[in-house]
């Protein structure tokens, strides 16, 4: 940090990044340097039978020792100049620069000497030398390629937002938009035929254009933010404990299941959250069954498939499952239904439409709508356009703003729902039945969506979300959600917290970290590797930074901002970056929230006498958290596991399971 600049342009690496590279290439030339010194020693009177080639043959392989010799000497000087200081102090890296300019030209020999081996092809006995010599340029070529930055032009150097739309509206967002756009049409060529796929690139392109923009950050200084920002987050979290210890205030979590849910609806309990889960759960089809059941799953599907389909007549509640309707399979496997249970079943997936199943729980008496969490390339694009969008349903409030892909979900499933008068026909069949929706992740959102279009005409109905995103509706319509909806999150489900207001405060606080931070990039990342293998030991808390008590206060000042000239004001994309001012400094100017009534279950530390005595007690403990408590991003070992649907129903179940325990319960757990 910030981007090195080389021949008049940016590129996509730092002054700091190069001594890992340098260090790999240094031990793959050390090993070429003896095998080509062995073979030079030993074959040196041979290319005397090369004849009037034997001169050329020996300047060859002379030139190449003494080159790599000269390359090994230059990149252990690049290693010792990019490993100085910490990412801010650029300039105890000056001659990083002058010096990898040189190991560039260094290049034009080296093709040299390989052309000319390559054209003399002498005696046979050299050639794989030669070969050796076009790998290694090959890959030197393959490195420049992958940090080089179209956009890296001197004359976007200083680049300005002028236009008084906003920070979105200046020029060199519109090519940066444009490159995204040209590289998701390259890289997801399939998705171009959806209805939806181009404008799906245009958000995704704009979203992420906007993100980072005003920054000098590279991709290096992202991850080493993100390592820091893990240091600094459970420093914090110490501290906080701390003060709420000695305050006796705090979030208050409980392990009595009774107390928590007394003052909630006789429908929201966990036993109910884990039934309509499995529903869930039976939406994303065979893959969750092969997922669960890595080397026995296609066998537990066999039963429940129907061979060689195509050739018989499908049942038309069917929509786009394979020729042995696998999908349907996973469907009945892991819901335990009978197949004519699933009364409507559509696996069609495109930008902004998602598959779902219609299915009769008896049990319950209830028409249960899965709809299914993002699975494919697709339903992350639609996860991808974040920005709100004004949503109108009935009973919401006026000037309600929506996610908007998942509004675009439910306008899709609203259409396919009317196609037939599907949900009529089905509550018509079974009157006394209670319409539920439920689903996981995406799918969580679209349904809370869709239970508020449906509301007017299902008076009755419940919403069962698990890991809802947190950008999903404005505030006043979240609350209204809370009568309806039930949510629940585990852990330190990032899904739960991430939003486009969230990555933008991610970003603020990279750099604000960055800044604070005393240690080299690259030993932030071996501590990372560390840090996934063993913790965060309780000594990198205080002994990773300059002083962390001052990381907000010269934020403005901080070299990881474009422009070489000191914020003092918020009117520019710079200053917004760091501006309280949300109109400023957002990609949307509308904050969502995730919706529903918010059920946060955490594990539970054990205490003294219970590690001690290796006792149990129950495992997890719980309490009703706000929309505002999912703000804030955090960087947590259990951030991506804590979100995984399976990982969610181990959870509801080992709940069940300690109640059980607590009470003395002799019922089995398929009874629950």
């Amino acid at each position: 940090m910030p981007a090195l600049r080389l021949f008049g342009r940016k590129w996509l690496a730092a002054s700091d990044d190069l001594v890992f590279p340098c260090v790999f290439e240094i031990c793959f030339r050390i090993v070429w340097l003896g095998l080509i010194s062995c073979v030079t020693s030993t074959y040196w009177n041979v290319t005397e039978e090369c004849g009037e080639d034997a001169v050329p043959v020996r300047i060859y392989l002379v030139g190449t020792i003494v080159l790599i010799s000269v390359n090994i000497l230059l990149l252990v000087i690049l290693v010792n100049r990019s490993a100085q200081g910490s990412i801010t102090e650029v300039h105890k890296r000056r001659l990083v620069a002058p010096l990898l300019v040189i190991k560039i030209l260094l290049i034009l020999p080296e093709t040299g000497l390989n052309v000319l081996g390559t054209m003399w092809a002498f005696c046979g006995t050299f050639e794989s030398i030669v070969l050796f010599n076009w790998v290694v340029f090959a890959l030197i070529i393959f490195g420049l390629a992958i940090v080089f930055d179209p956009l890296g032009s001197a004359k976007y150097k200083n680049g300005r937002d002028t236009n008084d739309n906003g920070p979105t509206e200046s020029a060199i967002h519109r090519k940066v938009s444009k490159l995204w756009f040209r590289r998701f049409r390259w890289a997801f060529c399939c998705l171009r035929r959806d209805e939806f796929g181009h404008e799906a690139f245009t958000q995704v392109a704009s979203l992420l254009s906007a993100l980072f923009r005003g920054t000098d950050l590279v991709p290096s200084d992202i991850v080493a933010g993100c390592v820091l920002l893990r240091v600094r987050q459970k420093r914090e979290t110490r501290e906080m404990r701390r003060i709420r210890m000695l305050n006796d205030d705090g979030p208050r979590y409980s392990t009595d299941i009774t107390r928590v849910f007394a003052t909630s609806p006789a429908w929201m309990t966990i036993k109910n959250a884990r039934h309509f889960l499995r529903f869930a759960l039976a939406a994303y089809g065979w893959p969750m069954v092969c997922y669960l059941n890595c080397c026995t799953g296609p066998y537990r599907l066999i039963p429940k498939m129907t061979c060689c389909a195509c050739f018989r007549r499908k049942p038309q509640i069917i929509i786009d499952d394979n020729c042995c309707l696998c999908h349907l399979a996973g469907v009945r496997y892991t819901s335990r239904l009978r197949s004519e249970d699933v009364l409507h079943a559509s696996f069609k997936n495109h930008v902004f439409e998602l598959p779902f199943c219609i299915m009769a729980d008896h049990s319950t008496k209830s028409i249960v709508i899965a709809i299914r969490g993002s699975l494919s390339m697709r339903d992350v694009f639609t996860d991808l356009v974040a920005n709100a969008e004004r949503f109108d349903a009935p009973g919401m409030p006026p000037e309600s703003s929506a996610h908007r892909g998942m509004v675009a979900g439910v306008d899709c499933m609203l259409k396919r729902l009317r196609e037939g008068n599907i949900l009529e026909r089905i509550c018509a069949t079974y009157p006394e039945y209670t319409l539920v929706l439920t689903g996981h992740s995406l799918g969580a959102g679209v349904s809370i969506l869709l239970a508020a279009k449906l509301r007017s005409r299902f008076p009755d109905l419940r919403v069962y979300a698990f890991a809802t995103p947190a950008g999903l509706l404005s505030r006043e319509a979240a609350r209204c959600t809370e009568s309806f909806a039930f949510t629940i999150g585990v852990g330190d489900d990032f899904v739960m917290r991430l939003g486009v207001d969230s990555i933008e405060n991610l970003r603020t606080s990279v750099i604000e970290t960055i800044r604070a931070c005393k240690l080299p990039k690259w030993r932030i990342m071996l501590n990372g590797f560390g840090y996934a293998l063993f913790g965060v030991p309780s000594r990198d808390l205080e002994t990773t930074w300059h002083d962390v008590t001052e990381i907000t206060k010269k934020a403005a000042q901080s070299p990881l901002l474009s422009g070489e000239r000191p914020i003092q004001t918020v009117a520019t994309a710079e200053g917004g970056l760091l501006s309280s001012e949300i109109s400023l400094r957002r990609f949307a100017k509308t904050r969502l929230y995730t919706g529903g009534r918010i059920l946060h279950i955490v594990r539970r530390k054990k205490t003294e006498l219970e590690k001690k005595s290796n006792s149990g007690g129950p495992t997890y403990e719980m309490r009703w958290a706000t929309a505002e408590d999912f703000t804030e991003l955090k960087v947590m070992p259990r951030m991506l596991l804590d979100h995984l649907p399976d990982n969610v129903f181990k959870t509801l179940t080992t709940i069940l399971e300690d109640q059980k325990t607590h009470n003395g319960s002799v019922l089995s757990l398929q009874e629950i």
